[in-house]
């Protein structure tokens, strides 16, 4: 039986680099190899792209993943991927872009495989670029009637020519303590929790150095929920989490560093309040167009038990302390079988795609 080839794709020209690596490498491990075939393209911090020959086992350590000391560098990786179309027996069948953040998760790559008439895994352009702007996100969620707290935002240029302006709105409408966050970016990369001016004008100029768009949220004293969804047409949700983290908030430290966190799964909810939940996030996804998966992050209130939602994630990490697989293993599926499960969805929604008609007879 031919194998399937899978495209991974990884690194990338992002804040979330050493993320993605983590994340391939714990996939590319962890795939079935008497089921798949692998070829590795990496995009180092420059945007260049290497690949090499396809991979007959697992790697055994990630300093393998950077190809640019063993790989062909291509200087684009377009008659690499065109090429494809020609030979059948050496064809691509299903692209896994495991890139986050800016280039990656913002609908950039999934343009780009759209383009190229290839099968991908996770959301497409429109829900991934949504899912990466965080303004465009909640301003979606609002019209869907979902919950969520307070926040406000402005560019660059808006900030440098009337800062007081917007110091005095957030302080009105938000108060201390609050959040600064870049507007597209993940994995908690350039964000700040203030409380002072002080503290919020030297957060602003950190967030815009990784984006030029900043979004502002009120501060909610809750418990952090996670939910993982899964699907395309008829979408599920996975058991909850909890996070519990010694720091100030879950930042990326915390994130990707063992130790500085406790997941909580499933999490202690009562059973109605759980099945709220995941209602919600199936709704979050719907609304953003979702295909494949996502993570949806919550708060509920310790004060007055109330649900708000915070944010989508349409590629959520694969390392060994992620939520999201973890979600999925608690909720009966393995870690091989959820990338199985995504290869699959990936091929299913490129046929219905294929079936749509494109011109007038």
């Amino acid at each position: 039986m031919k194998k399937t080839r899978v495209g991974i794709v990884y690194g990338g020209r992002s804040g979330e680099h050493e993320v993605s690596l983590t994340t391939a490498f714990s996939v590319i491990s962890s795939l079935d190899f008497e089921r798949y075939e692998v070829v590795p393209f990496y995009i180092n911090k420059e945007g260049h792209w290497f690949s090499s020959s396809p991979l007959s086992a697992p790697l055994q350590q990630q300093s393998q993943l950077l190809l640019q000391e063993q790989g062909e560098s291509l200087a684009s990786p377009l008659p690499t991927l065109l090429g494809q179309h020609k030979d059948k027996d050496q064809s691509i069948d299903v692209m896994f872009p495991l890139l986050h953040g800016t280039y990656g998760e913002d609908g950039t790559i999934q343009g780009f495989f759209e383009m190229l008439q290839m099968p991908y895994v996770g959301c497409g352009v429109l829900a991934s670029a949504v899912g990466m702007d965080k303004v465009m996100m909640k301003k979606i969620f609002a019209e869907s009637g979902l919950p969520q707290s307070l926040y406000r935002y402005f560019n660059r240029n808006q900030w440098e020519n009337n800062a007081e302006y917007y110091i005095m709105e957030i302080e009105v409408t938000l108060g201390y303590p609050c959040f600064v966050k870049p507007a597209n970016l993940g994995s908690s990369v350039g964000i700040s929790k203030v409380q002072t001016r002080e503290q919020l004008m030297e957060a602003v100029s950190y967030a815009l150095q990784f984006d030029h768009k900043v979004i502002v949220e009120e501060f909610v004293d809750g418990r952090e929920i996670e939910v993982g969804v899964l699907g395309n047409d008829n979408p599920e949700a996975s058991v909850l989490g909890e996070i519990g983290s010694d720091g100030e908030f879950y930042d990326y430290n915390a994130k990707y560093k063992e130790g500085k966190t406790e997941m909580i799964i499933p999490a202690e909810l009562p059973s109605e309040q759980v099945q709220y939940i995941q209602q919600l996030a199936i709704r979050a996804f719907q609304a953003i167009d979702g295909s494949g998966l996502s993570r949806v992050d919550f708060f509920i209130g310790r004060d007055n038990d109330k649900v708000y939602i915070n944010e989508i994630n349409t590629m959520p990490g694969f390392t060994p302390y992620s939520m999201y697989p973890m979600l999925w293993q608690a909720s009966g599926v393995s870690y091989t079988k959820l990338l199985d499960t995504l290869i699959t969805l990936s091929i299913e929604r490129f046929k219905h795609k294929n079936q749509l008609r494109y011109e007038l007879e």
